[in-house]
């Protein structure tokens, strides 16, 4: 569903075609698309403005698709799923573009594009976050390691140099995005999984959530 943000009406009518539960949204930089992640396997394309279907379900991964990001440029959306792969698809064909990443032990929970477009970022039931090379699908660097947990979100700060993630070890943490090198101690105070991170657009707060509700 969209809603109006300042009045809380919703707008327009539900938007449907999935056959399962949606699982993860990511809006368009420029909010002409929506993007929509669901346990029915696929990715699906929407006309934000009236709620359309565009061309047809994304499939590829096996098994639920649990979150769906949009690159800068809106021309790729990134996807992971319970299939332990990042996949990546082109917004105006919904062809998949090159091989799925691969590297991660279990499901994708959580992924992010950087600012430039230039990294992905995915956190997985691994405990791990890893950052990729959007063009080739390389990873970047080692696996970022820390949380005692499954890593549930992933996000990159608006000047890109900073990581942020949740885990259901009930802390928050934050990384170099350059260097992978943890940045302080780890943000304690949830008590349940930490589901939800996002930075605020002037990277100087960041909000959580978590299943403590």
């Amino acid at each position: 569903r969209v809603w109006n943000a300042r009045t809380g009406e919703s707008v327009a009518a539900p938007f449907e075609g999935h056959s399962e539960g949606v699982n993860c949204i990511a809006v368009s930089p420029e909010g002409r698309m929506i993007a929509s992640a669901s346990s029915d396997g696929t990715v699906r394309l929407w006309d934000a403005e009236t709620g359309s279907a565009i061309g047809e379900p994304l499939r590829g991964h096996k098994g639920f698709v649990l979150s769906v990001a949009f690159s800068p440029t809106e021309q790729r959306i990134d996807s992971g799923g319970i299939d332990g792969t990042v996949r990546l698809w082109d917004t105006e064909t919904g062809k998949a573009v090159g091989k799925p990443f691969t590297g991660q032990k279990d499901e994708v929970n959580s992924v992010a594009y950087s600012p430039d477009g230039r990294r992905i970022i995915s956190g997985s039931d691994d405990r791990t976050i890893r950052i990729w090379d959007a063009r080739t699908g390389a990873p970047v660097g080692e696996p970022l390691r820390g949380h005692e947990g499954r890593v549930y979100s992933v996000a990159f700060s608006p000047d890109g140099r900073c990581i942020a993630s949740g885990s259901d070890d009930r802390t928050v943490r934050m990384w170099d995005a350059l260097t992978g090198a943890p940045i302080g101690d780890p943000l304690v105070g949830h008590e349940g999984s930490v589901t939800a991170v996002v930075f605020s657009p002037d990277g100087r707060h960041i909000a959580s959530g978590s299943d403590d509700k």
